[in-house]
């Protein structure tokens, strides 16, 4: 596809100003399309003014200029580009026009490449020109409008954004925005201009000042990282340019360095805001790198530093630092690649002190800022558990109050994560931290600890706590409870501590309970206890829920031990009696303590067989009526009497189990001693109720021999309350403390690094931009000079400060913008500059630290070019950089450096000082020479990437010498570049585009043949993998490949077997050149590749032509099945879901098939083959192929022609048509076996000796389950009758076997009547002698298709049969009679049958078949009849029922029985002739057989066609009625019984 034809010296404004209003194809269609527009502007304004609704009116004119466009497309375009180019249309009225536009497109997929530059060209004008609110959406809409159409136009819409992302200065904000959309929807074939967008938005960062285009950059940035993401995921599904993980990496770290150090300390929220989110997915790609992540840690101390001041100077709805911190964590942990051990103190330590101090207001730590802190410390105990719980406990030893607290706070957040990878060893050593803290009595900490247990439990941890957990919970609610009950009124903020801890131990305790499976008996003893103890009643309820839940998991454990050992179900109660008692008197006020009586009665319900197993039955029914009532009641509405009259009742009823037992006895004595507590009658009530039925059910002497040890003694083992104030310290040891070890520290310099580079940046620009004063100004000129000098000192200080590659790196991009500039004045001091830098690093470090990979051939593609820079100073400065960066590595790579060469680069100096371009240009080519040899491979690939990057940055003659130094580099060092060969023909084929003028596009179009010369497979597959369409500068390529027939011959051969490959099985891999010979590509794009070949190669294909027409074919095929989808379509499914876009949609990947034919027919055309291109095009052979219905029969009459017409190449076609059917490719294999069938008609196969492959291959084809292949094989081998009969006798055992297995089994139609077309072309070849046992199964299976409803096989059956009549011989013709009897009803039927062709055929047959009965006379009436005819054959009929009834009567008689089969035939002319047969025959029967007729059943059979929907069956079964009575009377005259 041609490009638009933009030159890049051209501002980009004046180009776009300069675009003509165009000229409509119809002033109709434009007018129509302007009052629709008017129409839609008029509805707009409506609605804007009279609110939302619906604006019908707008969207049906929209709606008709879309409809307009599917039928003039260019035209309906047009209008609507010239609508947009009227000066001051309203912003609303532009709006409508790019909605309506991007409607179109979405529409139609491709349009007119001519319409579509102009509306780029428009579109971008309009993005880039915002000036005020309303010139924003135009923008933004002219954006979308771009990226729809990249849809279909990618390489013009990419174009053109290119063309305004230049170097060094800054765009305009929308170009960033549409990159970043065209990345996020076109993943793919974006990733070749990834590379320099990338480069070229860096040099961009220092130029945006404004917030809004540093929130631009970051959001692209962010999107820029997703992408790449995505396509490192999907990388083997690419068929584009590979660019690895470490390149993308190299190219984000400068940014990621600028994001840290300079924007993220911009004021600006939203500015932060967008940084932080940029680099998450920055960071995923940077931290796998190993050379990265080193620095990328470095920089964890300035965040740490920076989040200290922002904390004290900022609001705390500003973005942090602290999440960048958090997102290198995390991202640490993903990647499996944690922060350096020796930075761990200094990261605890600051993010410890932010949780733990007690600042001011001002600097207290927001919510939102504490949470980043705790997912750093979550990501760090993944990383670092050991470390960090040292580091903890550490802190835990400090007795300050907040220390412990933060740093218990911060446990509790590392338990509480959901992270898989948080191992037991890190809770191990999180209790033990714990466990060192249990005895501070300070309500914080204690509430600290009680949060940690209960998450530890949720977490799943339960085993960690049993014990020391669950006893410092029971602990922990005694003593909250006491001093809850004993508190002072001088004390009210210790007490409203006190309650805080009891609330989080209640809560505790409910967590516990509800999560800890099998807690230890001492808990549950406690718990019950408490409530029999404490006179802290506010705390009944939610321990009497926790209590049920205990029962229910105990009771639950209980039941599978009893399964196992047949136990009861109960728990462990010390005294029930008690217990009961205790929860009957609080029930008597049921809704103190948040409705206590409901906890207690599903408490009691749960108890019931642990309690009394004897009232259990009891309580199952009464505890939800008196549960019901409290839930229908609240505590203003509940009636005191009514609840006391109710528990007595449930007393009551409870006790009548008990009797004859001293229970009751036991619970009055408990009941009194509980109420003597409480002041109020009901309980009084209640104790009388008890002490009733005990006096009359139990026995003194058994209460007074009762110990009641049980509840008081545990209650009195367990700690008095006050004793509860002494608690011990536990028995276990101290954990020793951490002892962090001490580092030298050392002196850090006054600025940072950072700080540094920006000072070091500012003066260059200061100094740099300043003009040169003149001579006649001495107190000017002094300062210029001393300002020179200051800035070499102040940059040789710098330098100091970081010796290392690093350092060098860095200094050197701060002057690259200025070694690229246009002014002479600013290149000349930036190479002085320059020069002055590689000597001071020489002469400070020399051979102690080499450079890093690949940096020496970057530092060296910056400085070459500009060896042929227009200014003689600057020439020559830039020389000496290249002579002291040649010496620094020669030294470090101990490489060989002669005088020799020292001798050559002063020659080569010397002639940069003249004027002359051609002998400057040849000075640098001389110098790459030498230089040349110093580099090996990654540092050639560097070199050449720089020197690609900064094509078009300035002046022709910096071109002209970047694509000299490539080329002198690639002719020297070719061969080697195996390896690197994919990295350097990608760099230059994302940068041949930038290149404008032809001389410079020449020199590296010529570096890619040379390539392709010495990497074929490598290149090839590079090219292949660029996007289609196919750009002109790839286009240009191939023509250059085109104008060396030898080597263009070369490269067809490699595409041809490009598409080849596809259909042949898969081989591994020997060699490198394999492994890209076998690397996938797009089809399409080597059709493409090989049809602009054969256009450009003229006459030099003659013997190429089997190959070509051989691939074309198989290409055709491959479009036919679902198999060979296109990589393109496989990509958009990987990316996306839902409908398929129309440029990749199923229907138009018949671009495939289209570009195909047309290379098939080019190629004819070049082969002077008129003749035959015209048969095709007579016979419509190109339009059987375009269809998939029509394809194979278009392959057959494309074959057969070439056949015919083709001299000079069959046999090679042969050749590879026989290879192309052992493809493991189903949709080839049947294509070449639809050639094959034409093959076989012609003697060529067996001319050539290709008979006996062909024939073994066609062999497997019929075992094959397809049903178009077993069709085209069967008819292939029965063709071999007609190519080569004398070899039909050799190769009849296989002929004749897989013939016969397509009339056996459940096949179909069509294999079953291929089947016997070809045994009947086989049986003319051969004799009786020849069939052995198979005629006998021909015979057998082909009768078995006389009757059968295809009229296809009926025919095919007839004719097969009249083919074994032909050659009986001695041998068979006893048993062909036979087979002729059996055969004979249905043959005189069928001779009436429906389908012509098939009567005509059985007529044929039974000619054939008539002379085995033996009778001259009866053969010769068949002769002179025409069997097809109704009165004819009845005359044969009647004539053979006549002679049958005088020599074999029994005969007629079976064939009445077979004949009255077909009167229930399908078929109503079946049936009509078969009445008739049945008539004549009865007519001719003897009376002997006719008293052995069924006369009833017969009657019964021809009675039942009378209601038949065919008039004539009817009719004909009339008239054989007649015929059957006139027989019964005739039998009955002439029987015995009748004559009597």
């Amino acid at each position: 596809m041609a490009e638009a034809p933009i030159e890049s010296s051209e501002d980009p404004s004046e180009e776009t100003e300069e675009l003509e209003p165009l000229e409509p194809e119809d002033s109709g269609t434009f007018q129509q399309v302007s009052n629709l527009l008017d129409i839609m502007d008029s509805e707009s304004t409506k609605t804007d003014t009279a609110g939302a609704g619906p604006d019908m009116r707008k969207m049906l004119a929209s709606v008709i200029i879309t409809e307009k466009a599917t039928t003039k497309p260019p035209v309906v375009m047009n209008a609507l580009i010239r609508c947009l180019q009227v000066p001051e249309i309203s912003t609303q009225r532009r709006i409508n026009i790019y909605s309506v536009l991007q409607g179109i497109i979405q529409q139609e997929g491709e349009l007119e490449e001519r319409c579509v530059q102009r509306l780029v060209a428009v579109a971008s004008r309009e993005m880039r020109g915002i000036l005020e609110t309303e010139d924003y959406v135009r923008a933004e809409v002219a954006s979308d409008t771009l990226v729809a159409l990249s849809r279909n136009h990618f390489s013009l819409v990419m174009y053109e954004l290119q063309h305004h992302l230049k170097p060094l200065n800054l765009t305009e904000e929308f170009v960033i925005i549409t990159l970043a959309k065209l990345a996020n929807g076109n993943v793919f074939e974006f990733m070749p201009y990834m590379g320099i967008t990338l480069a070229t938005v860096f040099t961009m960062l220092r130029l945006a000042t404004e917030a809004k285009m540093r929130q631009v950059i970051c959001s692209a940035m962010e999107t820029f990282c997703e992408t790449v993401q995505f396509y490192l995921r999907h990388l083997e599904d690419s068929v584009y340019p590979v660019m690895t993980e470490e390149q993308f990496a190299v190219k984000l770290f400068p940014m990621y360095r600028y994001f840290v150090t300079v924007w993220l300390r911009n004021h600006d929220p939203e500015v932060k805001l967008g940084v932080i989110k940029s680099l998450k997915p920055m960071l995923s790609l940077l931290l796998p790198n190993d050379d990265l992540r080193e620095q990328v840690y470095d920089y964890v101390p300035l965040l740490l530093a920076e989040y200290q001041g922002i904390s004290r100077r900022s609001p705390a709805s500003v973005p942090h630092p602290l999440q960048v911190l958090r997102q290198i964590l995390e991202m640490s942990v993903t990647t499996n690649t944690p922060i350096p051990p020796m930075q761990l103190h200094t990261v605890f330590t600051e993010l410890h002190v932010q949780v733990c101090s007690k600042a001011p207001t001002q600097q207290q730590y927001s919510s939102q800022n504490l949470t980043e802190i705790v997912h750093c410390f979550i990501a760090l105990a993944r990383s670092y558990p050991k470390e960090l719980m040292k580091f903890f406990l550490s802190q835990m030893e400090m007795s300050k109050e907040a220390i412990r607290v933060g740093t218990l706070n911060l446990i509790r957040a590392v338990v509480s994560a959901d992270e898989p990878r948080m191992s037991i060893r890190t809770i191990c050593l999180a209790t033990r931290v714990v466990k060192n803290t249990l005895s501070d009595t300070r309500s914080k900490v204690r509430m600290a600890i009680l949060r940690i247990i209960g998450q530890l439990a949720l977490s799943g941890f339960q085993d960690r706590i049993k014990g020391w957990g669950l006893k410092y919970v029971s602990v922990q609610l005694t003593l909250s409870t006491y001093k809850l009950t004993n508190r002072r009124e001088s004390c009210y903020q210790r007490d409203l501590e006190e309650k805080m801890v009891h609330k989080v131990t209640m809560d505790t305790v409910r967590v516990v309970t509800s999560s800890v499976s099998g807690t230890t008996h001492e808990f549950w003893v406690r718990l019950l206890c408490y409530i029999m103890e404490t006179d802290y009643t506010e705390a009944l309820t939610p321990i009497c829920v926790s209590l049920t839940n205990l029962a229910e998991r105990q009771l639950h454990t209980k039941d599978e031990e009893a399964n196992a050992t047949g136990t009861g179900r109960h728990v462990d109660l010390p005294a029930p009696q008690k217990l009961l008692a205790r929860l009957l008197v609080l029930m008597s006020s049921p809704y103190k303590g948040e409705g206590r009586g409901i906890a207690m009665l599903n408490l009691l319900r749960t108890l019931s067989q642990s309690i009394a197993p004897s009232m259990a039955d009891t309580w199952e029914l009464e505890i939800p009526l008196l549960v019901r009532y409290l839930e229908e009641h609240t505590e203003f509405t509940w009636n005191q009497k009514t609840w006391e009259d109710k528990l007595i009742q449930f007393l009551r009823n409870s006790l009548k189990k008990t009797r004859g037992s001293s229970w009751g006895l036991r619970l009055s004595k408990e009941l009194n001693n509980q109420i003597e507590s409480f002041d109020s009658p009901s309980l009084e009530k209640v104790g009388s109720q008890g002490q009733g039925r005990s006096g009359r059910e139990g026995t003194p002497g058994t209460v007074a021999g009762e110990s009641h040890a049980g509840c008081d003694s545990s209650c009195r083992s367990w700690p008095l309350p006050p004793s509860v104030t002494h608690l011990h310290r536990p028995d276990w040891p101290l954990t020793t403390p951490l002892v962090t070890s001490s580092f030298p520290s050392k002196l850090r310099p006054f600025y940072s690094a950072e700080e540094n580079s920006e000072l070091m940046d500012i003066g260059i620009h200061s100094i740099i931009s300043l003009q040169p004063p003149g001579e006649d100004n001495e107190s000017i000129k002094t300062l210029y000079v001393n300002a020179l000098h200051a800035l070499e000192q102040l940059m040789e200080g710098l330098v100091q400060r970081q010796l290392d590659p690093k350092g060098l790196q860095a200094m050197v991009h701060l002057l690259e913008k200025w070694i690229l500039s246009e002014r002479e004045w600013e290149r000349e001091k930036a190479m002085n500059l320059h020069l002055r830098l590689m000597q001071i690093y020489v002469q400070s470090i020399g051979v102690c630290i080499p450079l890093k990979l690949g940096q020496f051939g970057t530092l060296v593609g910056l400085i070459a070019p500009r060896t042929c820079d227009s200014h003689r100073r600057t020439r020559l400065a830039s020389m000496d950089v290249l002579s002291s960066l040649l010496d620094l590595h020669a030294s470090q790579t101990c490489s060989s450096w002669g005088a020799s060469k020292e001798l050559e680069l002063e020659k080569c100096k010397e002639a940069l000082q003249g004027s002359d371009v051609e002998e400057i240009i040849s000075a640098s080519s001389r110098i790459a020479k030498v230089a040349c040899l110093q580099f090996n491979c990654d540092e050639v690939v560097s070199l050449i990437q720089k020197l690609c990057e900064n094509i078009g940055a300035m002046d022709l003659q910096h071109d002209k010498a970047s694509v000299t130094w490539i080329g002198t580099f690639l002719q020297m060092r070719v061969k080697e570049l195996e390896d690197k060969v994919a990295e350097v023909l990608g760099a230059i084929l994302v940068h041949l585009p930038m290149a404008d003028q032809p001389e410079v596009r020449h020199v590296l179009i010529e570096g890619i043949l040379l390539l392709a010369h010495h990497h074929q497979e490598t290149v090839l597959t590079s090219l292949l993998r660029q996007p289609l369409p196919m750009e002109s500068h790839l286009t240009e390529v191939w023509l250059a490949v085109a104008e060396n027939v030898s080597f263009a011959r070369t490269m067809l051969h490699g595409l041809m077997g490009r598409l080849q490959s596809r259909f042949t099985p898969r081989a591994n891999a020997a060699s490198k050149a394999d492994i890209w010979r076998l690397a996938a590509v797009d089809p399409l794009m080597t059709l493409c590749t090989i049809h602009l070949l054969i256009e450009k190669m003229g006459d030099e294909l003659p013997d190429l032509c089997p190959e070509l027409t051989y691939t074309l074919l198989l290409q055709l095929s491959s479009s036919q099945g679902p198999e060979a989808v296109s990589p393109v379509l496989k990509t958009w499914r990987l990316v996306h879901t839902g409908t398929l876009p129309e440029e990749i949609n199923p229907q138009r990947c018949s671009r495939g098939v289209g570009m195909a034919i047309k290379s098939m027919q080019l190629l004819l055309r070049r082969r002077k083959g008129e003749l035959l291109l015209r048969l095709l095009e007579e016979q419509g052979v190109w339009t059987l192929l375009e269809s998939s219905s029509t394809f194979l029969q278009g392959v057959s009459l494309l074959a057969r022609l070439c056949l015919q017409n083709a001299e000079g190449y069959q046999q090679r076609l042969s050749e590879l048509v026989l290879r192309a059917m052992a493809s493991e490719v189903l949709s080839c294999r049947i294509s070449s076996t639809a050639v094959c069938v034409e093959f076989m008609r012609d003697p060529i196969l067996c001319r050539e000796k290709l008979l006996k492959p062909a024939v073994l291959m066609l062999e497997k084809g019929v075992d094959q389950e397809d049903e178009a292949l077993r069709v085209l094989s069967l008819r292939a081998l029965g063709n071999m009758a007609l190519g080569a009969p004398r070899k039909v006798r050799q190769y009849r055992k296989l002929l004749l076997e897989k013939c016969l297995c397509s009339l056996r089994g459940p096949v179909s139609t069509s294999v079953t009547s291929e089947g016997m077309e070809a045994l009947a072309k086989v049986l003319a070849e051969l004799r009786e002698g020849d069939m052995g046992s198979a005629f006998d199964a021909i015979s057998e299976r082909c009768r078995a298709f006389f009757d059968n409803e295809s009229e296809l096989l009926r025919l095919k059956a007839f004719v097969l049969f009249g083919k074994l009549a032909k050659m009986v011989g001695i041998s068979k013709k006893h048993f062909f009679k036979e087979e002729v009897k059996k055969a004979w009803v249905s043959l005189m039927l069928h001779c009436q049958d429906p389908c012509p062709d098939a009567a005509q055929a059985c007529e044929a047959t039974m000619s054939q078949c008539v002379r085995f009965w033996g009778w001259k006379s009866l053969g010769g009436s068949l002769d002179q009849s025409n069997a097809t005819d109704a009165q004819e054959m009845t005359v044969f009929q009647m004539t053979l029922c006549s002679v049958l009834t005088q020599k074999k009567p029994a005969v007629l008689y079976r064939f009445l029985l077979k004949t009255m089969t077909y009167v229930k035939s399908n078929l109503p002319r079946i049936r009509i002739a078969a009445c008739n047969l049945a008539g004549i025959i009865m007519k001719h029967m003897t009376a002997h057989y006719l008293k052995k007729l069924d006369f009833p059943s017969i009657r019964n059979s021809l009675q039942e066609l009378q209601l038949d929907s065919d008039p004539g069956v009817w009719k004909a079964a009339l008239e054989t009625l007649k015929i059957l009575d006139d027989c019964s009377q005739h039998w009955l005259l002439t029987s015995p019984t009748g004559t009597s």
